[in-house]
């Protein structure tokens, strides 16, 4: 499969368990899962195809159990991960647009629409996040410690992101811009 169909496909499969699986006809379990069958026939995609996808992806942003399927975390509907809180690193990692900075700063990181703000665990990870975006690339380091020990509660999905419901502007310090994102 060519990496810009696997691109499509994933977006796709990310919109159908993350944001909208009414419009293709799909219903999340409280936890999020689906048949993968019914996913399949929903996508109107093989299993080959949905396989490569799952395997190739580089947030593995899929979980694959027996026979279901659910994103691991990134959801704007309602769904219940079960995840527990966990203990963060000391730091953590946000990438984006330089020209989100300024709101940033002053306002902190908002979950938006999602369930939680999302935290990568190295600054490399955050760089090809924040390449997603257009322009150059910040990449903003939070002090986990400091918003663990003030109540803060962190979960860390299954594929290794950071989720925290917000982090307040003041845990935030920012790089200069890094890099021109591929958009």
């Amino acid at each position: 499969m060519e990496h810009t169909r696997r691109v499509t496909l994933s977006k796709r499969m990310s919109l159908a368990l993350r944001h909208e699986p009414g419009r293709f006809g799909l219903t999340l379990d409280p936890a999020g899962w689906v048949s993968i069958d019914d996913f399949l026939a929903a996508l109107q995609i093989d299993r080959a195809d949905f396989d490569t996808v799952v395997a190739l992806d580089d947030k593995q942003r899929f979980a694959v159990i027996d026979d279901r399927v659910r994103a691991n975390q990134g959801h704007s509907v309602t769904v219940e991960l079960g995840y527990r809180p966990a203990e963060p690193p000391a730091v953590l990692f946000h990438g984006t647009s330089a020209d989100a900075v300024p709101s940033i700063r002053a306002t902190g990181l908002h979950r938006g629409k999602r369930h939680h703000v999302h935290l990568s665990p190295d600054e490399a990870t955050a760089q090809r996040v924040g390449s997603r975006r257009r322009g150059a690339v910040a990449i903003l380091t939070i002090d986990a410690a400091a918003m663990a020990r003030d109540g803060h509660v962190f979960y860390r999905s299954d594929n290794g992101v950071w989720l925290v419901e917000a982090v307040p502007n003041h845990y935030l310090s920012c790089s200069a811009p890094t890099s021109t994102s591929m958009g």
